[in-house]
Parts: C-alpha cells; structure tokens; sequence
C-alpha cells in the first residue's frame, strides 16, 4: 500500500483542508520555534533511538504540525512499508524521509507558505537532519546539532548587502551550517514550487556556485524570499486592470511584462521601422501592445502554441535597420512574412535580452513538448504548470543572485531537456511515467479503484495542484472537491527510467562540456595563425599530395614510370575497389594500437610556429585582399556559367554545334567503353601530360582550348533594383 493511500486514509481530504485552515497559524508557527530550543522533557521521552538527535528534533515538529504522535508515526511507517524496518541500515532515513514528506504536503497547501519563514527553517533542518539521519556519535551530534540553530538576518531592504552578493557573504558566515547536494534533492522537489527533480541539480549548482557545493541557509533564504516576491508580482499583473484588456484564453497566465516603464523601453522592429511598446509573455503566446501617438495602443498576438515552424534567437538591431547591438530576440513564422525583432536597450550587457529569450523559449518548448504527446486537459496544464514554475523559478534566481546559468545548467525543465545530449529520451521518459501514470491514476480515482501500484515511496504533489492553491487557474474545475482530490491524491515520484535517462543525459553533458573547454584552449586567433595550424595538422596529407605532382612533373622518370605502371595494375586488376577500405583499415588500426599501447601515454602538445605577428593595418590590407581576390573568383564564375548559357541557346551557332556532337560522342564513349577502361584512360592522359614526349604537345592544346574559349561571349545581364515603395509601419 503506497504513501498516498496511507494518507487519505488518514485524513480525508475534506478533514485536512477544515484541520489546516484552523491548525496553520498555531501548529506550523510553533513548531520551529520550539523546535530552535533544546527539546523539553515530554519530547525526550517520544526520541527515537534509531535516529540522530537533529532527525529526532525534526521528527518531533513533523508530529507537532500533523498533530499526531510520533509513536503513531512510527507505527503507520512501519505498518506501510514493513521492508524499510528490516533494513537497520537505511530505517532512520526513510522514516525521516516519510515524515519530511507527510509534513510538507500539508504545509504548502497554503496559499501563502513561501512568506512563512518557519517553513524555510524547517526545510533546511530537514535537509541538515537527512545527511545525519541515523544516531551517530556524541562529538557528531553536537557538531551537527549546532548547525540546527540558525540566526535570523532580516533582508526586507532590496539594498542590503545580501542583494550584492549573498553567496559570497554566506561562505564566511559559518560552514557548519550547510547542507550537500544529497539532501537538497531529496527534500527541495517535495515542493514543487521550490523545485523540480529534473532541475534540481542545476537549481543546487546555481545557488551553491560561489560556496564551493554547500548550500548555507542565508542563500536558501534569500532564495525562497525571492521566489515569494516573483510570486506575488505575477499574481499583480493577473489582478491589474492591464490583464483584461489582452484578452486571454481560459487557462492563458500571464509570466512576464517588460516596457511599461519608460527607463526600460521595448522596441518591436519591422523592417526598418521600430515601436515602442508594451511586451507580455503568456502561457500561450506572446502580446506587443505598441504606443502609436495619435492612434492609440494596437496589440498583437504572436501565438506560441500552434505548430507554425517558430524560430526564437538573438539578434542584431540598430537605427535604421543597422546591425549594431546585440540585445534583441527575433522571432520566425510561416504565417509571418518577414521576421519580427524585440529589442530590448540596456546600458550594460544583454542580460534582459537573455533572460526574455530563455523564458519565450521555454513557452515554445513546452508548447511543443504539448503537440508531441496530444496533452489534453488535465496532463497539459500540469505539463504548462511545470513550466511555469520553472520559469518563476528561473526569475527568482536572476533576482536575488544575478545568476545566468550555462549552457547545460538551466533551471528550465522543458528548455534543458532540449539542450541536453538524448533530451529526447527524457522528454520520452518524463510522458511515459509522469502524464500515463496522471491518466490512469486519475481514471482511478474517478472509478473508486486504488491507486495505481506504480507510486513510489518518494512522493511529489503535482504542479497543477501547487499552483490552484496559490491562485492560479489553469484548468476550468467543475466540481470543486473532485479536483481538490484529484489534485492532492495522485502523488507519484520518478520512476527508475526516467532517474536513468536524467543520469544518462548529465553524463553526457559534462562530457561535451569538458570537451568544450578543450576548445576553448586551442583556439588561435588571426587568420595567418589558423592557416599555420591547419597546414600542420594536414602535413601528412600535404606531403603525400606534393609528392604524387613531383611524380607527375617526371623530374624523375624512373619514379614516375613505376608509380605508373603500379596505377595501372591496380585499376586493370580491380584492387581501386579495395582503397577506401584499406585506407579505414588503416585508420582503425592505427587508434587501436595507440588505445593499447600508450596508454600510460599523455597527447602530445602540438607546436607550430606562429607567423609573424601583423599590426592592425596590415591585417586591414590582409582582408581586403582577399575579399578582392574572393570577388574576382566569383566573377570568373559567374563568367563561366554565363559562357554555357550562350553556348546551351546557340548565341553561337558553330561553337554550340561543336560542343553537342562533342558530347554526344562522350556520351556514347561512356555507354559502350567499361568504366575501368575509361578510368585507365583518363589516369593515363592526366599523368603523362608532362611527360619530355607530349609536353609539347599538351602546351600546344592548352593554348588553343584558351583561344576557342576567348571566342565565346557571355550572355547579357541586366540588374534590376529592387521595389523599395514599402510602405512604412
């Protein structure tokens, strides 16, 4: 029987909500304050001797907030899960881990948990107690012990000199108080507000980037503050009065708004036309609500959610449709003629650019992710809740830390498994055990069956269902307590497949990311140094090519006339069949042997001489150099195809009917010679070109092929300018 069943059949769900509205104040207040002191003597006598005295200490507040012994606690674990109490070895942390959960189901329920600071000092105890859950020695738990009490540093001032730089100023605090990467993923997905288990770990690396992997209190603080303060600023602008003029969709949230203040502007551009505006991102599309004196404020709708070939990525804008800055998003459709540029003007870097380009991004993956697996109802707005939390999330760590993660280190559920090497494989993972299982436990419930047997021990609520209780609607809910049931009971965590397909796709992520810093190592700059580069890396190669035109010069007939009769018996005896594979054999051959023989062996550094060192205008003259000599190529060609263009319509009549017959007798020549022959033929007349016998003679033909070119003309051109009679927007 899993954990869900054990808990609806402990308190109905009609039961809990009535117990929570009149027990919250007190109990959840109480119990980390009482907790803060050492445990009186009634608490002692309930300590369980499997557990730590800071896993007693929070066990202890987890009975105090569900109002029920911990000897009944203990009894109801016991009874559910009667494999945990024959592993002595794991007991005390999955009876802690059973608590922790039990605890924070009933607490988050509450729309307002994230301003309760009891609940962000509960949760850290509760990571704290799961590193040292099981009874330890005297000096440890007092070690431990002292990391329980954690002092209380108020940060309401937006200009405290926790805002600057709260990671760095929480190392030197105390060390003893932080917890490991272990306990933040077990405890932190138990609210899904807080976090979620496919970005939890990138969501530890963020917070513990400056405090070498500890996460300390005063940064779990600040992050939960900022995440209430994201919270309630999105909920204003559902309320505002600017909310009803858009329009929305049932369902349709609103997740952003830049522009309404005039120090921060956002300009749309079209062409070479730009507005100011207003810019809204929901959880459907993306609204431009542009100020037009004289004509009023006109919005437009740029839908995320249909299936039109969209493309979101950084661009360039500047005045007058010069390509200057790099801080705007252009934005790509089938159903939009040309591309539209949101820019977004910042005195410093294009971190607003950035942080828009992500969450618009993640709009359109989940959208995607939507239509991939036909979400209906239910499945896709938990699908749509995933992603606004996670970009709630996202915002609230820009807020407080300033904080742009890397490439494989987003807190962005849907965006991260499209970045990460078999993303597609977690995608798949996270349908299969995460939306079937919401299906058929729904379905469950709607018969009166039990809970599918597949729940697992580690419990998550849903999404959908953190986010009704903090006010936001995503799904139309007829009867009230069917969804309140629905939402609250089916409670599952992840499934072993999908575990494996995160550890597979992270392994692979650091792989690429190690290999990227190789990169960046090796790469040189200047064109001269790259050229230099790629000519020792090629030397080999270069050689065998300079050698085999030595060969065909006959500076050396014996040379010459050996490496020609080899040709020959190779294409005669068909052995040119058997190159290529020889030549990968060789290849194979050559890594295997270096795999088990230089082992022990380190790379060689590659040296090559660098060019002499060119000032910025000779690199200038360099440039324009070879763009000339580039345009003069493209000419010759240009040139060229206009030639045959004559030639295929008969500009020239004779020189037309040469090269017909020409052709219809190569073609003919092809058709009845075997192509051995033809090859023998050809490798026989290329390579004796030089030969003291027929160089006269090839000099003779080269001459005249140029002249009967030179006769030829080319085709006219005539270039046509472009309508520019477009019509400003």
């Amino acid at each position: 029987m899993g954990i869900v069943e054990t808990w609806m059949r402990e308190k109905p769900i009609r039961t809990f909500l009535a117990q929570l509205s009149s027990r919250r104040g007190a109990a959840a207040l109480t119990a980390s304050s009482a907790a803060a002191g050492s445990a009186d003597g009634e608490a002692a006598d309930r300590s369980i001797p499997q557990l730590s005295s800071i896993a007693n200490s929070v066990v202890s507040r987890c009975s105090r907030v569900l109002a029920v012994a911990t000897e009944t606690l203990q009894q109801n674990f016991e009874a559910d899960f009667p494999d945990s109490v024959k592993e002595s070895n794991t007991y005390a942390k999955e009876f802690l881990e059973y608590c922790c959960h039990k605890v924070l189901h009933e607490v988050t329920t509450c729309p307002d948990h994230l301003a309760d600071k009891n609940l962000c000092r509960l949760m850290f105890d509760m990571m704290l107690a799961w590193e040292t859950p099981g009874a330890v020695s005297e000096d440890e738990l007092l070690e431990n012990h002292s990391g329980l009490r954690t002092t209380e540093i108020e940060d309401e001032d937006e200009g405290s000199i926790f805002y600057a730089n709260s990671t760095r100023l929480a190392v030197q605090v105390n060390d003893k108080k932080t917890v490991g990467l272990g306990a933040f993923a077990q405890i932190a997905p138990s609210c899904p507000i807080i976090a979620d288990l496919v970005t939890v770990h990138n969501l530890f690396d963020a917070l513990t980037c400056s405090s070498g992997g500890r996460l300390h209190f005063f940064v779990f603080d600040k992050y939960i503050k900022s995440l209430d303060k994201v919270f309630r600023s999105i909920k204003g602008m559902m309320q505002s009065p600017l909310a009803s003029t858009f329009h929305l969709d049932s369902g349709e949230c609103i997740l952003a708004m830049d522009g309404d203040r005039p120090i921060h502007p956002v300009f749309q551009h079209i062409g070479i036309s730009a507005w100011p505006g207003r810019l809204i991102l929901t959880t459907h599309a993306l609204y431009f609500q542009s100020i037009r004196v004289g004509y009023g404020d006109k919005t437009v709708k740029y839908d995320l959610a249909t299936d039109s070939d969209q493309v979101i990525k950084r661009d360039f804008t500047g005045p007058l449709g010069v390509r200057l800055f790099d801080k705007a998003v252009m934005y790509k459709s089938s159903t939009l003629t040309e591309p539209i540029c949101f820019d977004f003007p910042e005195l410093g870097g294009p971190s607003r650019r950035d942080y828009w380009l992500a969450i618009i991004r993640e709009v359109l993956q989940v959208n995607r992710f939507i239509r991939k697996f036909n979400l209906e109802d239910v499945p896709k707005a938990e699908a749509l809740s995933k992603a606004i939390l996670g970009i709630l999330r996202y915002s609230a760590v820009k807020e407080a830390f300033h904080i742009s993660p890397s490439h494989f280190k987003t807190t962005l559920t849907f965006s991260l498994a499209e970045k990460l090497p078999k993303g597609d494989m977690v995608l798949k993972a996270l349908y299969d055990n995460y939306f079937q299982l919401l299906d058929t436990s729904m379905s469950h419930l709607a018969t009166e069956s039990p809970v599918d047997n597949r729940l697992q021990n580690h419990s998550l609520p849903f999404s959908l269902y953190s986010l009704s209780r903090m006010g936001f609607i995503l799904l139309k809910r007829k009867d009230e307590a069917q969804s309140e049931i629905s939402f609250c009971a089916v409670c599952f965590g992840v499934t072993k497949s999908l575990e494996a397909a995160l550890k597979e796709s992270i392994c692979y992520s650091e792989r690429i990311e190690a290999a990227r810093a190789t990169i960046d190592q090796v790469k040189v700059e200047g064109v001269d140094a790259n050229l230099a580069l790629m000519q020792e890396l090629l030397f080999p190669f270069i050689q065998v090519v300079k050698l085999i035109y030595s060969l065909t010069k006959w500076e050396d007939p014996l040379k010459s006339f050996l490496f020609l009769a080899f040709t020959l018996y190779v294409i005669q005896r068909g052995f040119i069949a058997y190159i290529l594979p020889i030549f990968l054999l060789v290849f194979a051959v050559v890594m295997l042997w270096h795999k088990y023989n230089g082992r022990e062996q380190l790379l060689g550094v590659l040296e090559v001489r660098t060019p002499p060192r060119k000032n910025t205008v000779e690199q200038i003259l360099t440039l324009q150099d070879a763009i000339s000599k580039l345009e003069e190529a493209l000419q010759a060609i240009n040139i060229v195809l206009l030639k045959f263009r004559a030639v295929l319509f008969a500009a020239v009549p004779k020189t037309t009917e040469m090269v017909a017959v020409a052709l219809l007798a190569a073609a003919a020549f092809l058709v009845f010679v075997p192509w051995r022959h033809v090859l023998l033929i050809a490798v026989l007349e290329v390579y004796t070109r030089e030969m003291p016998l027929r160089k006269q003679n090839t000099e003779k033909f080269r001459r005249r092929i140029r002249e009967w070119w030179a006769r030829i003309p080319a085709a006219p051109v005539q270039m046509i300018k472009p309508n520019e009679n477009k019509k400003k927007r």
